[in-house]
């Protein structure tokens, strides 16, 4: 069978969506280093938040302008209620807040990526996180009703490697290291992230596993209609920022806000186009999360496992196309980690398919 032709919830299906994660968060995470980089070494030299507007610009462009294109918020639903005389579906009172929080991950993943540490460090910290998220809405999930399926052995040991994968480069710290568990921005900037994808990954589940017999899981459905959500917050949340006075809270932050709308820096336009590689990881994050017939369990670890790859991988290229800093040991440690998690999961993911195909 090519490779392009699989079946839905199949292993080829699900290699495709992860190759496609790989790709373009490669992309994302070299992208961020270069547009923030020192003007003396020959980069752009934006400021943090002014990367992080133009990316999150560029990324919601591409990811709310496909859904709406494709019509994909014709979402197919359990039931429909109507309000007001306006008749919609039930999913969507889950779904809002759902995007909210998908507000709140889009912009601290890139806040993340600006901290003086490497690519790799960072996504092994966020994504590790994540993995803790999903088996924790599993068990909560499956004590519900909820979830009929039952987690493998090997997806709970390929998640305690996955948290022996953070452990090592969030406190094997060296002189002269970014010490993250002592920095309060960087704690504020992982704890939101952690609450909002807590939120958001129930949320998914709960979708994926409540559809009635003979509804279709319509992933693209809840992608659009998230998408939508998220971005009117966003859009909310930067008129309320654009308008406060510079005095407000941290004026250096908020005027560096307000110039990157008023006195654009030049090339704007690449860090939004460079935004469409984060924008297109958004699909496969979200088709990935919700796979059909895997817990979120796995679903979870396949999806934060191969970012995580990813981030070796264009912490590599910084390093080899950029001169940026080579990995150092723990950070090898860590993806030896990660390595046995896969290896685990790739077991999980046999047992899977034959108790699918049964």
């Amino acid at each position: 069978m090519s490779f392009w032709k699989t079946e839905e919830g199949s292993t080829g299906r699900l290699i495709q969506l992860c190759t496609g994660y790989f790709v373009f968060y490669v992309v994302t995470g070299v992208t961020v280093k270069y547009f923030t980089g020192s003007p003396e070494q020959g980069f752009p030299g934006m400021r943090d938040i002014e990367y992080l507007v133009y990316n999150t610009i560029g990324g919601s462009l591409i990811a709310l302008g496909v859904a709406i294109a494709l019509r994909w918020y014709r979402i197919k639903s359990n039931a429909y209620l109507t309000f007001a005389g306006i008749r919609f579906p039930q999913e969507i009172l889950y779904i809002v807040p759902s995007g909210i929080c998908t507000a709140v991950v889009i912009p601290t993943t890139t806040l993340m990526y600006m901290l003086p540490i490497s690519v790799m460090v960072a996504m092994v910290i966020m994504r590790s996180s994540v993995i803790i998220i999903s088996r924790a809405v599993d068990a909560v999930q499956i004590k519900q009703g909820i979830l009929k399926k039952r987690v493998y052995a090997e997806e709970n040991y390929a998640a305690v490697f996955a948290l022996l994968a953070a452990a090592v480069n969030i406190f094997w710290v060296e002189s002269g290291d970014f010490d993250f568990v002592h920095s309060k921005a960087a704690v504020l900037i992982l704890g939101s992230y952690i609450v909002a994808y807590a939120i958001r990954i129930y949320i998914m589940n709960y979708y994926k596993n409540t559809r009635a017999k003979g509804v279709t899981l319509d992933n693209n459905g809840f992608f659009a209609i998230e998408q939508i959500a998220a971005t009117s917050a966003m859009i909310t949340g930067g008129m309320l920022l654009f308008t406060l006075p510079e005095w407000f809270g941290n004026g250096d932050q908020l005027r560096l806000f307000h110039e990157s709308f008023t006195s654009p820096q030049p090339m704007w336009e690449w860090a939004v186009v460079a935004g469409f590689a984060y924008g297109l990881v958004a699909f496969f994050s979200v088709f990935i999360f919700m796979f059909k017939g895997r817990t979120a369990t796995f679903a979870g670890l396949v999806n934060r496992l191969t970012s995580l790859v990813a981030g070796t991988c264009a912490t590599v290229v910084w390093w080899f196309a950029f001169g940026g800093r080579f990995p150092k040991a723990q950070d090898w440690v860590s993806l030896v980690f990660i390595l046995i998690a896969v290896a685990f999961l790739t077991r999980a993911e046999k047992k899977r398919t034959r108790e699918l195909a049964g």
